[in-house]
């Protein structure tokens, strides 16, 4: 009896001790990609006057007309599609959408070129790479000027995770080159070819009396994809905490990111503005945002390899 007792307290221990080192997966609320709200853009007649489908992850839902969207049903996730308004010249754009594997829905992102034909005579190319990210687009897009600046990118976030998990696939075409089309003037070739790449950044911000935000870096992971992979089931993303610039596996394109490399986020008096990273924080700090980005350029804007695709699907963080 009394070695009877001793295994099943021996068992418990197992047990309790199994139990607080078990991991803990937290799914991104819609990170699932199996609803999606559709939205009808009528295009200006100068440049064909079509009506274009655009995809928001977000709660199953349709619209039409040419209004701004903002976030629906506490989506946190926004897409490279949107609704512009140049000059008065209205126009949709769509690199994210839905598409089947194995029967669930997940997403896809595409590097393309948006075509806009001009009272039917004059064809300008806008190079487009597919993205999502947690933040919020600022619609509709009036420039085609510094695109970021259009871009909340981040939300607030004060947990530790220690990697992010998600389904990927990557088709990358046969191409070492990469295109520039700003829809402005001529494409242009490029040498080089441009990667895919998911990433998600850990950062501390303030804010000081002028308005301008600053942030140190809390945790970093980052990978780009420069071939294709086949489609990959739980893939582990790790978050680095601390100052990495020192460690084996730092890359230059994980370091802070500051003047022409910086994000936007709206301050306390309503302006989106630029977010200096600064400096990097001890790695026991707790952040106040999340940057999370699956995106099929990695490039400047307007700068792709044309049909790189990313599919992604059931991003969390894992604990």
């Amino acid at each position: 009896m009394n070695a009877m007792k001793s295994l099943a307290v021996a068992a418990a221990l197992f047990a309790a001790v199994s139990g607080a080192d078990a991991e803990r997966v937290e799914k991104i609320r819609y990170a699932d990609f199996s609803s999606w709200y559709t939205r009808e853009i009528t295009e200006s007649k100068v440049i064909g006057g079509k009506r274009k489908t655009i995809y928001e992850v977000a709660p199953s839902g349709h619209a039409a007309g040419n209004k701004p969207y903002r976030n629906l049903g506490g989506s946190p996730w926004a897409t490279s599609n949107v609704y512009a308004k140049v000059s008065g010249i209205v126009k949709g754009s769509n690199s994210v959408a839905p598409v089947k594997r194995g029967g669930n829905l997940v997403a896809r992102l595409q590097s393309k070129m948006e075509e806009v034909k001009v009272l039917g005579i004059i064809n300008l190319d806008a190079a487009v790479a597919g993205t999502i990210f947690l933040g919020r687009m600022k619609e509709p897009v009036t420039s085609t000027k510094g695109p970021f600046t259009n871009m909340e990118m981040g939300i607030p976030f004060t947990k530790r995770p220690k990697a992010i998990q998600y389904d990927f696939a990557v088709m990358m075409p046969n191409l070492n080159t990469r295109t520039r089309a700003t829809g402005l003037s001529a494409k242009k070739t490029l040498p080089g070819r441009d990667n895919a790449e998911v990433y998600v950044l850990l950062q501390r911000r303030w804010e000081d009396s002028k308005g301008n935000i600053y942030a140190h870096r809390v945790g970093t992971g980052r990978e780009r994809y420069a071939r294709s992979v086949p489609w990959t089931v739980g893939h582990r993303l790790p978050i680095h905490y601390g100052d990495i610039t020192k460690k084996p596996f730092f890359k230059p394109y994980m370091g802070l990111l500051d003047g022409k490399k910086a994000y936007y986020a709206y301050n306390s008096k309503g302006k989106l503005v630029p977010v200096h990273e600064v400096g990097w924080d001890p790695a026991g700090t707790a952040p106040t945002h999340v940057l999370l980005m699956a995106s099929t350029s990695c490039g400047e804007p307007f700068v792709i390899t044309e049909g790189i695709t990313l599919d992604i699907d059931n991003i969390a963080f894992v604990y």
